[in-house]
């Protein structure tokens, strides 16, 4: 507990889905001092409201978590903006940590800055060995330049800033928006929504035979909280839980939780994006001792209770 008392941290995103998470954790290690830009008072893609940023908050940390994120159909509908947005954002908020003398920078990358083909589990040594999924390659090459910016600023300056990268994320207060939730969120709601419209049939995108792994979001704010303050190297870092599941076995699970009884219909004229996804989390382990701790059930009926709960309230 004595890392984080006295240091003034900027999390951006902190309003988002893990931000909040983020913000929680760094709040009971005792952080008293976080600013959370929120997208109304500052948007992170203009160069001066991100010098307003620092002017107003004088960070010694940066969180950068803010990202503009969706599923396969919304990376396929706005390739460009996912790419222009994430990149701008990223540059821009550490050159300004940069200028600014922030004395630590968190960088949030993602599972899709992997090649499209890369043996399973994903080590972090394999990250240049391809090109990413073409459904989402612009977002995931646009977070990944973040990789590449922090490196060198490392060699040239002796910027201490890190790259994390997790798998998809779930869990409570997801966005369950149809438009650009994730694979879990967008099945709970389409099982819900069934249930209410008395249908007999969900339809499901792709083949079914993608395989995916999930981090409890709980789990990644506690990784993302270790990691800034115990890991201090250029080389990125998986954030993950180690398991894979298929989309059928995911979809027939979720299905189970819910209580939905009718039939899962695939779509087969859908993409199932990336083949095959599961990190090795071994480095985060051995660097900074995280190490996901909820269980993939426990986890997921934790999402669902909470949507049943907020029904009326989700978009």
């Amino acid at each position: 507990m004595t890392y984080w008392p006295g240091k003034k941290v900027v999390v951006t995103g902190g309003a988002g889905f893990l931000g909040k998470y983020v913000v929680k954790k760094l709040q009971a290690a005792a952080c008293s001092d976080i600013f959370v830009p929120t997208i109304e008072e500052f948007d992170l893609t203009k160069e001066s409201e991100i010098v307003r940023l620092y002017e107003q908050a004088t960070p010694d940390i940066v969180i950068h978590l803010a990202a503009v994120v969706g599923g396969i159909g919304a990376n396929r509908e706005n390739p460009g903006r996912f790419f222009y947005d994430n990149l701008i954002m990223g540059i821009q908020l550490l050159e300004y940590a940069r200028r600014y003398k922030v004395s630590k920078f968190t960088a949030l990358g993602t599972i899709c800055c992997y090649p499209k083909i890369t043996p399973v589990p994903f080590k972090e040594e394999d990250l240049w060995s391809g090109y990413p999924e073409e459904t989402n390659a612009p977002y995931g090459l646009a977070k990944k330049m973040l990789l590449v910016q922090s490196q060198a600023y490392r060699q040239q300056y002796g910027f201490n800033s890190i790259f994390l990268m997790p798998v998809n994320l779930y869990g409570p207060g997801d966005n369950f928006n149809p438009q650009s939730s994730h694979v879990i969120p967008a099945l709970i709601r389409k099982c819900f929504e069934a249930m209410k419209n008395k249908d007999k049939e969900i339809v499901v995108w792709g083949t079914g035979q993608a395989t995916r792994e999930f981090l409890y979001v709980e789990d990644a704010a506690e990784g993302i909280v270790l990691a800034t303050e115990k890991y201090d190297h250029s080389e990125p870092v998986n954030l993950g839980a180690g398991f894979e599941i298929t989309i059928k076995d995911l979809t027939e699970l979720i299905v189970n939780l819910t209580g939905f009884k009718g039939r899962i219909v695939w779509d087969k004229s859908k993409p199932d994006g990336q083949p095959r996804r599961c990190l090795n989390t071994d480095k985060a382990l051995k660097e900074f001792g995280f190490k996901a701790k909820t269980s993939f059930a426990a986890g997921l009926r934790e999402t669902i209770a909470w949507y049943k709960e907020n029904l009326n309230k989700v978009v």
